[in-house]
């Protein structure tokens, strides 16, 4: 449902990095006029948190996916949504000496102009999440294949 991603038709996208110091990062991407972001791993790492690190975007970017993934579909359903808020936290762990994110619990809290509404609502949350490109992503892993060139 969430058809602004853009991996929807077969189309690739690319985002790049560049090391500006110590964890800090620049991240850019393939579009004009999108502006680059900054991360930075926390203190304990070795960062001075300027920016959020990657266990944070991807907490991010799963529910930004959820969020947009539902809206599209009270959009389909033509009702109109006062306010929609959502929050995510996240939970990490050591397995086998690695820190890993384990766990991400969504909140998302829509709330329509319109209380009739509630059976449609209840439509789009029954499935949603099915069209989250990232979460479904995440849920089955996602193939990685890495190179570092020297």
């Amino acid at each position: 449902m969430s058809g602004s991603d853009e991996g929807d038709d077969g189309n690739d996208f690319q985002v790049t990095i560049e090391r500006l110091e110590n964890y800090q990062f620049k991240i850019s991407f393939d579009k004009d006029g999108m502006e680059d972001l900054l991360t930075d791993e926390t203190e304990e790492v070795g960062g001075e948190e300027e920016g959020p690190n990657p266990s944070r975007l991807l907490a991010a970017s799963v529910l930004n996916c959820l969020s947009a993934s539902l809206t599209f579909c009270l959009n389909k359903k033509r009702l109109d949504i006062s306010s929609l808020k959502g929050e995510v936290t996240g939970k990490t762990e050591r397995i086998d000496g690695r820190l890993r994110v384990t766990d991400l619990n969504v909140n998302i809290n829509p709330v329509l102009a319109d209380a009739a509404d509630e059976e449609k609502l209840k439509q789009c949350i029954d499935i949603f999440e099915d069209y989250c490109v990232v979460t479904q992503s995440v849920r089955r892993g996602i193939d990685i294949e890495v190179e570092v060139e020297v």
